[in-house]
């Protein structure tokens, strides 16, 4: 079952993805992307993985030790709870980013591609994206106008 619901895990964000990466200005779009509610239904499913192994869960992140959390995410639950964590801020990180993206009038076609690699390698993503909205907002700032 854990295994099952490991897979599950990302089609429960796939759609917001799909959205902003395909759909974006859509009213829905918009809308969706603007609500911190989509990640609800992953972080209901960390629930699911994390509750069964709480103490192994604290014990990882309260003293953090490579040994203990290599331990704890050998687990199926603790690598399912590490894993609905992940694509939960993954897809709030994406969330931000898009409204970013949209309030600065990017391209959808520099957005896009930015996006899905937030889903795969967010930090990477993030690392790109910060530049690229600061040299965006300084030559639309008040002042360059």
């Amino acid at each position: 079952m854990t295994g099952f619901l490991f897979e599950v895990t990302f089609f429960l964000v796939a759609p917001v993805w799909l959205l902003m990466i395909f759909a974006p200005g859509q009213p829905l779009t918009d809308r969706v992307a603007a609500s911190p509610l989509t990640v609800l239904p992953v972080l209901a499913l960390y629930l699911v993985f994390a509750v069964p192994v709480l103490p192994e869960l604290w014990a990882a992140v309260s003293a953090p030790d490579i040994d203990t959390f290599r331990d704890f995410t050998a687990r199926a639950n603790g690598a399912g709870a590490v894993w609905a964590q992940v694509l939960a801020w993954d897809l709030l990180l994406g969330q931000w980013m898009y409204r970013e993206s949209r309030r600065l009038a990017l391209s959808p076609f520099l957005t896009g591609p930015l996006l899905l690699l937030t889903i795969l390698l967010s930090p990477f993503a993030l690392l790109l994206f910060l530049p690229i909205r600061a040299l965006k907002q300084a030559r639309t700032s008040p002042e360059n106008v």
